[in-house]
């Protein structure tokens, strides 16, 4: 399991996770911050990218922040390589 920060763009034009905002992995989604919405965008938009289950990703801190803190379990070698590859764009 790796734990890392995020930046939430709730209510982009185009979805997607990638690149960097402050030194974080920036997620963009459709939904707005409203009721958890976006957070449960955001969770599926990081299983997607991580290609892992839903189940897999959750949100530890920062439910109703732009800045959250997200862990993801599966194999830490494959799982940080991959955020290496997201934070690049």
């Amino acid at each position: 399991m790796i734990r890392f920060p995020v930046h939430v763009h709730p209510g982009s034009r185009a979805p997607g996770v990638g690149g960097s905002y402050d030194g974080v992995l920036s997620v963009h989604v459709r939904a707005r911050a409203v009721e958890g919405a976006a957070t449960d965008e955001v969770v599926a938009a990081l299983a997607q990218a991580f290609d892992v289950r839903p189940g897999a990703v959750a949100c530890v801190r920062g439910a109703h922040s732009r800045n959250k803190l997200v862990s993801v379990e599966g194999d830490d070698e494959v799982l940080t390589s991959r955020l290496v590859a997201l934070l690049a764009g």
